[in-house]
């Protein structure tokens, strides 16, 4: 297992390296004019240092004046010793704007796991168990609904409902106009009060496809020789489901939720922007629309690291859940 796991690990650290050479070789084919109209644009800034000194830092920081390798490793010592620039949009250092908007993405995303998963699995048994029925049929339709309606749609037929016609919710932001005259218990009800639409957007699109995804596992697991051994020892269907069925199911699962880790920590870019809600998906969009190529390279390297990582523990996954996997 531990020789499998290292290999997977120097697999995903090249993986990495190339992502990131990718991404920077592309911001070198920008055009030079663009970044002198960068530094043009913020030298303009009150108190901002002057358009010479402005095109030497970018030019410094990124390598402009090497060629594409050499400039990639030096980019590369700033980035592991944390530096990945000033961000053009916000003004401050790049890892610091990160800071201030990743709890928001991940506490969002937290939220939505735990109701999604709570909704989509069961159903999906549910459905597994009594395929063919009325039961089967309406789960079948109601995740299909799901996966076809599109982020923007959903969110905009939300936000009509519940917020301009009922008037129950604001329409966007993470908290209300009188949030700073509230004390803990308000202020933490507001800011929960202003994710449930958000909440609901994100997890309606996934259910359908995690519960689709359970049924099908499920019942292929369900027709193994195994279970009907199971059944002829006389075992309860409960015990059969349980500690036979449903495990075996989770196999599958791992790689699925793997992949939420990179949403968690690179937020919702569209669910997010609909709603403003000022996590790492809304402050990226922002900063990328308006050509902050730090912050667009420190947010492009970290959804690379970030998929090797959920790929990393969705192998050691399987080889906790399957024995299988840890022989060579």
């Amino acid at each position: 297992m531990t020789k499998y796991l290292l290999k997977r690990f120097v697999y995903s650290f090249f993986i990495v390296i190339f992502g990131s050479l990718l991404v920077y070789s592309i911001l070198r084919l920008l055009p030079t004019s663009y970044f002198e109209k960068i530094a043009r644009e913020r030298s303009t800034a009150p108190g901002a240092p002057s358009y010479a000194e402005i095109l030497s830092s970018l030019n410094e920081t990124y390598g402009m004046d090497t060629d594409i390798v050499t400039g990639f490793l030096k980019w590369g010592k700033n980035a592991i010793q944390g530096d990945f620039g000033v961000s053009w949009e916000y003004a401050i250092p790049v890892v610091e704007k990160f800071k201030q908007v990743i709890w928001y993405s991940v506490f969002l995303n937290i939220v939505t796991l735990l109701v999604q998963t709570f909704i989509s699995i069961p159903l999906g048994v549910l459905a597994a168990r009594k395929q063919y029925s009325k039961t089967d049929y309406f789960v079948t339709f109601f995740s299909i609904v799901c996966i076809s309606m599109p982020t923007f749609f959903l969110a905009t037929v939300l936000k009509y409902v519940f917020s301009v016609k009922l008037g129950w919710f604001d329409l966007y932001g993470i908290v209300g106009r009188y949030y700073e005259q509230l004390d803990l218990w308000g202020k933490i009800l507001d800011m929960l009060k202003h994710l449930v639409l958000p909440v609901i957007t994100l997890a309606m699109l996934n259910i359908g496809g995690l519960m689709r995804f359970t049924r099908t596992n499920m019942l292929e697991v369900l027709n193994a020789d195994y279970i009907r051994t199971a059944r002829a020892k006389g075992l309860s269907e409960n015990v059969v489901m349980n500690r036979h069925a449903f495990r075996n199911t989770l196999i599958p699962l791992v790689t699925y939720f793997s992949y939420l880790i990179p949403n968690m920590f690179t937020g919702s870019f569209i669910t997010e922007t609909l709603f403003q809600i000022p996590g790492i998906g809304y402050i990226s969009y922002y900063a990328l629309i308006h050509g902050d190529i730090p912050f667009a390279m420190f947010y492009s390297v970290l959804i690379i690291i970030l998929t090797q990582v959920s790929l990393l523990v969705a192998d050691f996954m399987y080889a906790v859940v399957d024995p299988r996997v840890r022989i060579d």
